[in-house]
């Protein structure tokens, strides 16, 4: 069960996020740097109690319209071995101290408990309390029988995703969709996670932040 400690974070989780988000091909904002709020998520455990995992949801107002971003981030308490790549940056924690964050779709450990909230084998929690389920994530998978992920063999970008390519009972797809969109359906995937956020509006919407896909034969 991971510890939620309401503390001070330097710089903030949206500080550090927003010069990262400029280089990513899935950010619609031509260059400009945006302008972010946090608008939804909600994180998962990890059993050994070392990784903390969340699944954000940032809003960018700075263009003609809102644009929602999907980020699932890790936080560690020492750097990850070979994911410099994947480093969007450090921070200092108030209670637990240096904490290296990392794009959580390049992190075994996210891939493995992502994969398994998909199945059923794990809960999803809520973003901002402790040991509180998150009953608006919806995970769904169509085919029984499949057991725990390993990987990510490769983790592969898109202008609207990123493709998480993982090993279970036969190679798989975990397709992060990275701006989601209200009311979007999963289409022919063999699985799928939704979650809500709040809009511009104000109003709660849901739409489909993952979905799962045979991985294509090379």
């Amino acid at each position: 069960m991971a510890i939620i400690h309401h503390t001070t974070l330097s710089p903030t989780k949206l500080e550090l996020l927003a010069p990262w988000l400029l280089t990513q091909p899935w950010y619609a904002g031509d260059g400009r740097a945006p302008e972010l709020t946090r608008t939804g998520g909600f994180r998962l455990d990890d059993p050994e109690g070392e990784v903390g995992m969340e699944f954000m949801v940032a809003t960018d107002t700075a263009g003609p319209e809102p644009v929602a971003y999907h980020v699932p981030f890790t936080y560690r308490g020492a750097p990850l071995e070979g994911a410099d790549h994947a480093l969007v940056g450090t921070l200092e924690h108030g209670v637990l101290g240096k904490r290296w964050v990392y794009d959580g779709t390049h992190d075994p450990v996210l891939a493995a408990q992502l994969f398994a909230c998909l199945i059923g084998k794990a809960a999803p929690q809520a973003q901002s309390e402790t040991d509180a389920l998150d009953p608006t994530v919806l995970p769904h998978f169509t085919e029984p029988g499949h057991e725990g992920a390993t990987g990510p063999d490769a983790v592969t970008q898109t202008k609207s995703a990123t493709d998480i390519h993982i090993r279970s009972s036969r190679p798989l797809v975990l397709r992060v969709h990275r701006a989601p969109t209200a009311g979007e359906t999963a289409g022919a995937a063999l699985g799928h996670l939704s979650a809500t956020w709040t809009d511009a509006a104000g109003e709660k919407v849901r739409g489909v932040f993952v979905t799962v896909h045979e991985r294509e034969k090379s």
